[in-house]
């Protein structure tokens, strides 16, 4: 038996290093707390803030959290499944909403099948991974979201970055391409508002016989046009729909190989019975005359504050990271709650009010929020 030898000394120590990183975070003037707010819909209680304020934070976007039939919806399946649901599915089975669910959903989105995701974040790890590999180059949209961007690394494909809406920019990555490839892009740039060109998006797709990969997260106000060619959706059950989880709709045949390939799916606890629950009654709510008439409330919403808008996300554009905080304590004074958004969410120089709309929000709301957006745009 061998000895293993005297420990190296280690020229640092974890604490340190801990206690390193977190002074330069600070020092930057990028340190983050977690506040909290108590509410039901958009009016609540923040944290250290004397009175009620009106958030334009939330990204449930028609008002669904709280809506009766969706409440109901996840009390009943608590009665009847508990409180979680045990396992992977693979290992201990779906319950029978998980397949409902899934059934509506593809329904929904117009495709053979689809498969739930503990969350949104998840099912772009779990498509990309599964879907890529070395051997595949993607091209991704470079506004696209975090868990889009992790999902590629998590895949060791390559990737190739296009500027932001740039078809002409992807077309020649695309070009350049021998071998199999995958183009992915949010529909809604959870930052800036701005809507991908799905259509062309999908044509371009077609003619170089890639797979166009779309994360439909923030896309409530969107279009659903036909496209063309090999199309996988990806989607959230936390935003539209009010709820907690994410989902793959596509052909039978991918959404089989992530069952059996997606390892955010394999390898983790099924979404909770209450949560799919919620979600599949949030469904039908926006599915119905109900939802029709919750959406256009929005979107008169949109109009008001931002007219042209294609999504409830409106970005004030400000620039300094010290000056957007300051616009958001100011907004803050008011009683609206309208979060100041900075690097490394964002890039540098471009930090920014992240205004979101709901339904939920009153007509006197809106009438605030306006005012109080025209107070700072005044201000030398």
């Amino acid at each position: 038996m061998t000895s293993a030898g005297p420990a190296r000394t280690r020229t640092s120590s974890w604490p340190i290093r801990v206690a390193d990183q977190t002074a330069a975070i600070q020092a930057a003037g990028r340190w983050r707390a977690v506040r909290s707010f108590d509410s039901r819909g958009p009016t609540g209680r923040l944290a250290d803030h004397p009175s009620p304020v009106v958030s334009f934070a939330s990204n449930d976007y028609l008002g669904l959290t709280a809506h009766p039939a969706v409440v109901a919806a996840a009390h009943e399946a608590l009665d009847r499944w508990g409180a979680g649901a045990g396992a992977s599915r693979l290992v201990t089975g779906a319950r029978p909403v998980h397949e409902e669910l899934e059934a509506e959903l593809a329904a929904w989105k117009g495709t053979e099948a689809a498969l739930l995701f503990p969350t949104g974040f998840a099912a772009n790890l779990g498509v990309l991974s599964a879907l890529a590999g070395p051997d595949v180059l993607v091209c991704s949209d470079e506004l696209n979201h975090a868990s889009i961007i992790d999902g590629c690394r998590l895949a060791r494909a390559q990737v190739a970055v296009y500027r932001h809406l740039d078809l002409d920019h992807l077309a020649a990555q695309l070009a350049d391409s021998t071998g199999p490839a995958i183009v992915v892009s949010d529909r809604v740039f959870s930052m800036d508002g701005d809507e991908a060109p799905v259509v062309e998006l999908a044509e371009l797709c077609a003619t170089h016989g890639a797979l166009l990969v779309l994360d439909d997260a923030h896309a409530v106000l969107a279009s659903s046009p036909h496209l063309t060619g090999d199309v996988v959706r990806v989607g959230t059950l936390s935003k539209t729909l009010g709820s907690l989880g994410g989902f793959v709709a596509a052909g039978q045949a991918v959404i089989d190989l992530l069952v059996n390939q997606a390892r955010p799916f394999i390898f983790t606890t099924a979404p909770t019975p209450a949560d799919t629950a919620a979600a599949l009654a949030a469904l039908r709510v926006v599915r119905s005359e109900e939802g029709d008439a919750l959406i256009a409330r929005l979107r008169g919403h949109v109009a008001r504050v931002a007219p042209g808008n294609p999504s409830p996300i409106v970005p004030i554009l400000i620039g300094d990271e010290q000056a957007a905080l300051a616009a958001a304590a100011h907004l803050l004074e008011h009683g609206l709650f309208v979060p100041a958004i900075r690097p490394p969410t964002v890039a540098p120089g471009t930090s920014r009010l992240r205004v979101a709309l709901s339904s939920d929000h009153t007509e006197s709301d809106v009438d605030r929020l306006v005012a109080g957006l025209e107070e700072l745009r005044a201000a030398p």
